[in-house]
């Protein structure tokens, strides 16, 4: 049985890290590097060493444990990159607030890598954070969700919080704070302003199904469709990620099959939009002149181009975060749910179609 299986009220021996060197068939040199990351491992092997860590409910400083009640100095933002604006953003609103509230803000990322993950909430427990905040676009299905469920019950039994930023709820039963912001209404909206100029061959750029958040722009795009009694055709809805390059990528594989079938773009996020215009312009065509353009993020980047786009409040969400966890009562974690709004911003993107000549 497994010493996560043992009841809370038992006392019991605390997991070291020979116990985890031992449960994974391992050297106890093999687990600290690993848990370091200071040297690189066989996959397989690390595999064995990150389960024994779960099963174990494995903790490097095992007074974590005993210090539930105690008050902390710390929050802690996981992200995927400090690279992306996206997630820039976000981790400077969880630092204002967290200075406002007299905590260190430590900041780690994972690489979207959920075994880097688990080993980077394993040492923020140990680090004694006051709450850990988890940001970004997850696959949400069954093994995420227990995952998370996971984290929670860890982080609650030593006296933390967990908050998921930007991602969606794990139900009533499991000790997280959610705090995220309105993407489907944004999607919406933006698609509406498209629909609205006249424009009906609308491209969506970075379709990407299983994952949250281009899951939920896809779903306001195609209710705005919907509503405007427009026909949803799959073949506009072009799969990628959400990297500059793949919108550059996006729009010159699609030109490159034939004359552009569409009067405006609508790029999942405002990093593909920029490598989408310049792929158009490399073939000759002008924002807003011959095509029309939407973005979603409002980042430093829209601006630049002057793109009409979706404001999603990157660092609201970080403060809300901070302030959301640090208002539960000491050593208690909470549950809550706090949806953001986002707006348009509009820019000088999109070009007013003119109306088809009525029918004789």
């Amino acid at each position: 049985m497994s010493r996560r299986a043992t009841s809370e009220g038992e006392d019991r021996r605390a997991v070291t890290i020979r116990d985890v060197a031992a449960h994974a068939g391992v050297s106890v040199a093999t687990v600290s590097r690993i848990l370091s990351g200071s040297y690189p491992s066989a996959p397989a092997t690390r595999s064995k060493v990150m389960k024994a860590v779960r099963e174990l409910d494995y903790v490097a400083n095992a007074n974590a444990r005993g210090l539930a009640g105690a008050r902390s100095r710390s929050v802690a933002i996981i992200v995927t990159s400090v690279v992306s604006p996206h997630y820039a953003h976000v981790a400077q609103g969880v630092q204002t607030q967290a200075a406002l509230e007299g905590k260190l803000c430590i900041v780690g990322t994972t690489g979207d890598d959920p075994e880097r993950e688990l080993a980077t909430v394993q040492l923020m427990r140990q680090e004694q954070a006051e709450c850990v905040i988890l940001v970004g676009n997850v696959v949400n299905n069954d093994a995420y969700r227990e995952r998370m469920a996971d984290y929670a019950r860890a982080l609650a039994a030593a006296g933390s919080q967990l908050v998921l930023c930007g991602r969606p709820t794990l139900g009533p039963d499991v000790p997280a704070l959610v705090v995220e912001y309105d993407n489907t209404g944004g999607a919406y909206a933006i698609t509406s302003h498209l629909l609205s100029a006249g424009h009906r061959r609308i491209l969506f750029l970075g379709r990407r199904e299983g994952y949250t958040t281009p899951d939920s722009r896809v779903a306001g795009y195609r209710r705005a469709l919907a509503d405007f009694h427009v026909a949803h055709d799959p073949g506009l809805e072009i799969d990628g990620t959400m990297e500059r390059s793949e919108g550059y990528r996006m729009i010159r594989e699609r030109l490159a099959a034939g004359p552009a079938d569409f009067t405006a773009v609508f790029a999942g996020n405002d990093l593909l939009a920029a490598g989408a215009r310049q792929a158009l312009r490399e073939h000759g065509l002008r924002v807003p002149d011959d095509i029309s353009m939407v973005g979603f993020d409002d980042l430093p980047t829209a601006a630049d181009i002057d793109l009409t786009t979706v404001h999603v409040p990157h660092e609201e969400l970080g403060r809300t975060a901070v302030r959301m966890a640090l208002e539960r009562g000491s050593g208690e974690a909470g549950t809550g749910h706090v949806m953001l709004g986002t707006h348009i911003v509009v820019r000088d993107s999109v070009r007013t179609l003119k109306p088809a000549p009525p029918r004789e």
